[in-house]
């Protein structure tokens, strides 16, 4: 059968071309992948994830139309890190990104290279965030770094841009023009990659007045007091201790007596950097920010919060303007979706929808993510491929972000790698089933103490039920959780009594998983 594959692809493909030849668009045999990343995106803030914090009509199309995956968690909940395992399909110990520190090895084989052999048109344009120039890609085009929200700077092919206008419009333009003018006559694979909804949230104008007049309800958790959870006592991510300036859009005048707050970093350059950024917008841009934030400062000063009202201030600001970029999002989305529509191209098209992690939406009272507690653990999967995939599927085995890379290969017809150690979910998309499926996910985040936010580093162990995790700095501990008793993960029952045993079977199922993916420590 092997052999006789490649024979009757290359008879489809002359059948194909004959047919359509003219004006219709060519369709090849493989699949079209167009690969959507948000950075930051967490579940709640997504409608056809139940969100009742925001409407997503455009990935709830995805939803609609393709699969969600009810359970699916990343290995390492950290940007670049997360990126080169969607890239590699494998674990950060192995690819060599084990924080943002690391520079991405790209001479490794990855996902894009892998698509290129097997006759696929690459690019990318957007985040990458990786340190080196990207390898695989016929065309690319990215942020430098972190990015901008307003007038980025990207770098084509090597050489350095500046755009004018806002990021996800920018993005998405460029993606258009990939699609637009990619060659007819091979499969496209497109990694479509946002710098939203990344800290520190600068909305697009059209956005600045929704959920204005509301007020958003703090999370259940806001003020966990984080007993028993020594490694969540410690780390710096609260909302109220987020930048004044940087963060909540700010004057220094108008927080005078007022701390800057901590905001995960202390080296941080928090005043130059907030100058920086407000003093690149145009003058066009700078007078429509200043028209709503200048409204916002007003009433900062004239209210003279302190306490949990400065707090819960901080909240609404927060969340309000990170929703606003999910909007701008969402709405891009839709271009895209509406031209792959237009141009003929939906039907043979994977369209994957999907983020670097998932992100505290005021959760433990914290913002970013890191922990391997459920909001940063879990992040969006949604899948459309009208051609191979039920609409409307709901899938609840548990996905890694490990698995994305082995699946598309998949599709393609293209070899995967001994070296991936994800699986394809091409079974789970077209059956809802996939044999000897697996039961437990496992876990590391590195980053300490280095960098942000004061997060130790800790690996473990999740199941469908349970959580065991070994925060294994000195002084060494660990937390277990019963998920279905308690999904806010607020009573680490490591220790108490009745859980030894528990205890002692995780440990195992959690040596047997760092065995398999070879992760010594």
């Amino acid at each position: 059968m092997q052999n006789i594959l490649p024979v009757f692809r290359y008879l489809a493909l002359i059948s194909i071309v004959v047919g359509t030849a003219g004006s219709k668009p060519f369709s090849p045999a493989q699949p079209n992948i167009l690969f959507i990343m948000t950075d930051d995106h967490a579940q709640q803030a997504i409608s056809s994830y139940g969100s009742s914090l925001i409407r997503t009509p455009n990935i709830d199309r995805l939803a609609q139309e393709g699969a969600l995956f009810e359970n699916s968690f990343v290995t390492n909940s950290i940007c670049a890190p997360s990126r080169a395992v969607l890239l590699t399909g494998k674990y950060s110990h192995l690819n060599g990104v084990r924080d943002n520190r690391d520079t991405f090895d790209g001479s490794q084989p990855t996902l894009p290279k892998l698509l290129q052999r097997a006759g696929y048109y690459t690019a990318i344009v957007g985040k990458w965030h990786l340190k080196t120039e990207p390898t695989g890609f016929d065309y690319w085009n990215i942020l430098l770094g972190q990015g901008q929200y307003y007038n980025p700077r990207m770098a084509k092919m090597g050489d350095t841009l500046q755009y004018h206008g806002y990021s996800t419009t920018i993005t998405t333009d460029l993606a258009l023009e990939v699609l637009q003018n990619r060659p007819k006559d091979k499969p496209f694979c497109l990694l479509y990659q946002h710098k939203a909804p990344h800290r520190n949230f600068m909305p697009e104008p059209q956005y600045f007045s929704a959920w204005a007049d509301e007020a958003i309800p703090l999370p259940a958790t806001f003020y966990d007091d984080y007993k028993n959870r020594p490694a969540a006592e410690e780390a710096d991510m609260r909302v109220a201790d987020m930048y004044m300036g940087f963060d909540m859009k700010l004057m220094p005048e108008d927080y005078e007596g007022y701390p800057e707050g901590s905001g995960g970093n202390a080296d941080f350059d928090v005043s130059g950097s907030w100058k920086n950024t407000i003093e690149g917008l145009s003058p066009g841009q700078r007078a429509e920010w200043d028209k709503h934030y200048n409204t916002v400062r007003r009433e900062f000063r004239e209210q003279q919060l302190t306490g949990k009202a400065l707090a819960e201030w901080k909240f609404q600001r927060y969340i309000k303007d990170y929703l606003r970029c999910i909007l701008s999002v969402d709405a891009q989305i839709g271009r895209v979706l509406n031209y792959l529509e237009e141009a003929g191209l939906a039907e043979n098209t994977i369209v994957v929808y999907t983020s670097d992690q998932g992100f505290y939406l005021g959760e433990h009272g914290w913002y970013d993510k890191r922990f391997m507690y459920e909001q940063s653990l879990r992040t969006p999967l949604l899948i459309r491929y009208p051609e191979a995939i039920p609409a409307g599927s709901r899938i609840a085995a548990m996905a890694l972000n490990l698995d994305l890379a082995p699946t598309l290969l998949d599709f393609a017809g293209a070899p995967i790698p001994e070296s991936m150690q994800g699986r394809s979910m091409k079974p789970l998309l077209e059956n809802g089933k996939a044999r000897r499926w697996r039961k437990a996910i496992y876990y590391h985040y590195y980053e300490y103490p280095y960098g942000w936010h004061k997060v130790r580093p800790h690996y473990g162990i999740r199941t469908e039920r349970y959580k065991l995790i070994h925060f294994y700095n000195e002084p060494a501990y660990w937390e277990l959780y019963d998920l279905e008793k308690d999904p806010d993960e607020l009573n680490n029952l490591y220790g108490q009594p009745g859980y030894e045993k528990r205890a002692g079977k995780l440990k195992l199922q959690l040596e047997a998983l760092r065995k398999q993916y070879k992760d010594g420590k």
